[in-house]
């Protein structure tokens, strides 16, 4: 059963380092350990083990499932270079909640797929939005208690009550209503795509893979009935394989050859399924081991889209698998000038302040502008009003959102529908503030940008469909932490210039 960890924080100078010495409390590592809500997600981790006792060794402590998670998307390491970094680094021990420096690893390197198993997607969106709302109610406190101080600077004696006077007057509406009626900030949405780290599918290449697969699975099912069948059953992987390298090799086949290769291939696969289902007579599949039994049932899948696609002359077809290790993975159609198609998960986001949250993340391809009325209410359900601009492309102006974005008082960037006005000022002026949302609509870009170069959120590396999801939440949230490491980063090295200013003119 898993047992709560204590929510007090452990400072930088109680770490034990055996060689001597105290931590720096200006290193990033434990910068970054002040700003995550740990007790918030020590709850939250805590309610997804069962509550029945059960035996078996202790379960990890949340602080170091997603701690290590955090160091694995923050680094761009694989599982096992991630807990050698953590061996070898006192800070990332520190980090983790341990409370000493350890020489010996703290837990072993397969241990990262089930901290990511543990911690599904919607687990670390709630972490991402909890870091979001802790800096906006400290803000929302700091400028409350600034008007408040301003307000009885101001404010004038109250006059005399007059008790035999009666009004019938309607007291005025107070300011946190009045404040919530109001539009405030800026609301940016886009979407893009996470391509998966599988080759580019081609449907030749596609079914070489699956007749690969099927060929093992007919030799592990022959291996039990080796001595009641001596002939065992032909395969032509010889053949196949030749046929395939002959289109395989070349630079650009024409039409009517890769048509040849994938009638050729279909007719082996074909052939190979026919066998396993006479060994499955004779031997149970039960006998497969679970990766080849998956395999098998991706298999015919691929086979029948194959062959539906081959017999109507159609180059696409609903859920279509392109990869056999991860068939959940889907063709997404972005139009983009290096790939006009890409495969992976696509992400729609919204952007405020700098700090991203996922909006909405599928395998299949879905049209962003349905996540605007979305966006919008949760904006409202974190800040409490409307947001005055939504920046988004043109695929967000259609007229469910401009009706939803008129009736609650919100520009959509863009151009209007209908004539332009014949006034030339008004042109002018709306030509500008196009202009400026266009340019407003930067930070968005720029933050997938810096997501796909510095944080690996052009390549997801890893296989299953639950692991992807948690590993591209990760990246997300990784970037509203640095964004936040960096502010602090800038607050300490100004104090400490301001330190030795003052310094200097006190020796002076």
């Amino acid at each position: 059963m898993y047992k709560n960890q204590e929510h007090q924080l452990i400072m930088p100078d109680d770490f034990f380092l055996p060689f001597g010495g105290v931590l720096n409390k200006e290193d990033r590592w434990v910068i970054l350990a002040q700003i995550i809500p740990w007790w918030k997600v020590e709850e939250h981790y805590a309610a997804t083990f069962k509550k029945a006792t059960a035996k078996g060794t202790k379960p990890f402590s949340a602080r170091l499932a997603l701690g290590a998670l955090i160091i694995q998307q923050r680094q761009g390491t694989s599982d096992r270079e991630t807990v050698l970094q953590i061996t070898e680094n006192p800070y990332m021990q520190y980090f983790l909640g341990l409370p000493a420096f350890q020489q010996r690893p703290p837990f072993h390197h397969s241990m990262m797929t089930r901290f990511r198993k543990r911690l599904k997607k919607r687990d670390i969106n709630q972490i991402n939005e909890w870091l979001v709302l802790q800096d906006q109610k400290a803000t929302q406190a700091a400028e409350g208690a600034d008007q408040e101080n301003e307000h009885n600077d101001h404010q004038d004696p109250k006059p005399p009550i007059d008790s035999t006077r009666k009004t019938n007057t309607p007291a005025p509406s107070s300011a946190k209503e009045q404040k919530e009626s109001e539009n405030k900030g800026k609301l940016l949405l886009d979407a893009t795509c996470t391509p998966a780290d599988i080759a580019y599918p081609t449907d030749v290449s596609l079914l070489d893979q699956t007749r690969r697969k099927l060929e093992m699975i007919i030799d592990v099912l022959y291996q039990p009935l080796r001595k009641r069948m001596r002939i065992k059953p032909r395969t032509y992987r010889k053949k196949a394989h030749r046929a395939y390298l002959s289109i395989a090799k070349q630079r650009r086949p024409g039409a009517v050859k890769r048509r040849k290769a994938v009638k050729q291939q279909l007719d082996f696969v074909k052939r190979d399924l026919k066998t396993i289902e006479k060994l499955a007579t004779k031997t149970p599949l039960t006998q497969l081991p679970a990766d080849l039994y998956r395999y098998l049932l991706v298999a015919h899948e691929c086979y029948r889209q194959q062959d539906w696609m081959y017999r109507h002359h159609e180059d696409r077809i609903d859920d279509r698998i392109v990869s056999l290790s991860q068939p959940h993975v889907r063709p997404i159609v972005r139009g983009k000038a290096r790939a006009r198609v890409e495969f992976g998960a696509k992400v729609a986001i919204s952007l405020v302040n700098g700090d991203a949250l996922i909006e909405e993340l599928s395998w299949d391809n879905f049209n962003e502008g349905t996540t605007l009325q979305t966006s919008v209410e949760t904006y409202r359900r974190h800040y409490g009003f409307y947001p005055e601009a939504v920046l988004a492309d043109t695929l967000y102006r259609n007229r469910k959102n401009l009706n939803y974005c008129k009736l609650h008082h919100i520009r959509l960037s863009g151009p209007r529908l209908g004539r332009k006005p014949k006034d030339k000022q008004v042109q002018k002026t709306e030509r500008q503030t196009d202009r400026r949302d266009f340019k407003g609509r930067i930070p968005i870009e720029g933050k997938f940008g810096e997501g796909k170069r510095r944080f690996g959120l052009n390549r997801i590396r890893t296989m299953l469909r639950e692991s992807s999801e948690t590993a591209i939440a990760l990246k997300f949230l990784v970037m509203n932490l640095e964004r936040r490491l960096r502010a602090s980063l800038r607050f300490f090295c100004f104090f400490r210039n301001i330190r030795s200013l003052f310094f200097v003119h006190s020796m002076t």
